[in-house]
């Protein structure tokens, strides 16, 4: 093995082995323990035995075919996993999150038997690699609409993205960038999604140590006003005006900023936002949704109204895919299924 290939293979194996011990931190050690830590981690250690597969199988093509059918089988539940990882961060729901998981390893775990890949590596190789990855595919098209909103803010750049949507982004595309680079894998080199794995993980640890450098929990962002207590009677007036909000009905402005709330309160706009966060317990984003959510769940109410999507834009949200997605944040449950349990 040349110099070359030794570098190739401690670079990508390496990738594989950082990839392993970032899932057991995840499942293990994490300091904030949320069950979307558990889906991560299994992300992440399905995709480092994919990857392990690919570099021991490129540099000793003479590999176990045991091996080959445990790297080849993990791949089933990549996009499963990135699915119910960013469903979880964005939706906080877990439900059903066995028939996301139990049927494809059943499946994977059948045609293992019937179709071992040590007799079988044609078939596996024609049918059943090409099935899984369209699969994968199919799940990386459904995860779109959990980052969706995040991509509509780098693209239109009227908000500035925060650090869970640059982490989930980071993400979905790393996955993309792993999927894209074993089916083009016939044009390049085999080599390139194990690659391509481990600059994505390690674009994903130094998102992760820079955050950690900051002081804050992961996923959580900075307490801006940690030491800055408001005054009592500044609390006392923004408590006496802050239903002014929903009795004026503001929230139902799209374009409503915190700048343009804090005039019609008559007071400054850092003490309404310190307010929010410190009194609240809530930014001024989710304070504003929270109001429009109701405002929807009235409108939902009386179906033969309007129709579905125009109650979000009656409601001050700016989009479908904003309402749908604070719908479901806010109350587990789509606009959709909201309305059935009130025929």
């Amino acid at each position: 093995m040349n110099l070359d290939n030794q570098l190739m293979f401690f670079f990508s194996a390496l990738g594989a082995f950082n990839g392993l011990l970032l899932a057991v931190y995840f499942a293990f050690f994490a300091q904030k323990k949320q069950f979307s830590n558990y889906f991560l981690a299994l992300l992440l250690f399905t995709l480092s035995i994919r990857i392990i597969k690919s570099v021991f199988f490129y540099f000793n093509p003479n590999l176990s075919g045991i091996f080959i059918q445990i790297g080849l089988s993990g791949c089933i539940l990549i996009g499963p996993f990135l699915y119910l990882y960013l469903r979880n961060c964005i939706t906080n729901n877990a439900r059903r999150w066995g028939f996301h998981i139990f049927p494809f390893l059943l499946s994977i775990t059948i045609l293992g038997i019937i179709y071992p890949y040590v007799e079988h590596s044609a078939v596996w190789s024609k049918y059943i690699v090409c099935g899984i990855y369209v699969q994968w595919l199919l799940y990386i098209i459904g995860s779109f609409r959990f980052v969706k909103p995040a991509f509509q803010k780098l693209i239109q750049k009227k908000e500035k993205l925060t650090s869970i949507d640059i982490w989930l982004l980071s993400i979905f595309v790393g996955v993309f960038l792993i999927w894209l680079a074993y089916n083009i894998a016939s044009y390049t080199s085999y080599i390139v999604g194990a690659i391509s794995f481990s600059f994505v993980l390690y674009l994903m640890i130094l998102l992760f140590v820079l955050k950690i450098k900051k002081n804050t929990s992961f996923f959580e962002e900075k307490e801006k006003y940690k030491n800055k207590a408001i005054d009592h009677t500044t609390i006392e007036q923004i408590t006496q005006k802050i239903n002014i909000i929903k009795d004026k009905e503001l929230y139902l402005n799209p374009n409503l900023k915190l700048s343009d709330t804090a005039k019609e309160l008559e007071v400054s706009q850092h003490n309404l936002s310190q307010f929010l966060n410190n009194n609240l317990n809530i930014s001024f984003t989710l304070f504003i949704n929270e109001l429009r959510i109701e405002k929807a769940k009235e409108l939902l109410s009386h179906p033969n109204l309007y129709t579905i999507e125009a109650i979000g834009y009656e409601s001050g949200f700016k989009s479908k895919s904003t309402f749908f997605t604070a719908f479901k944040k806010i109350t587990s449950q789509t606009p959709l299924e909201f309305q059935k349990t009130k025929r």
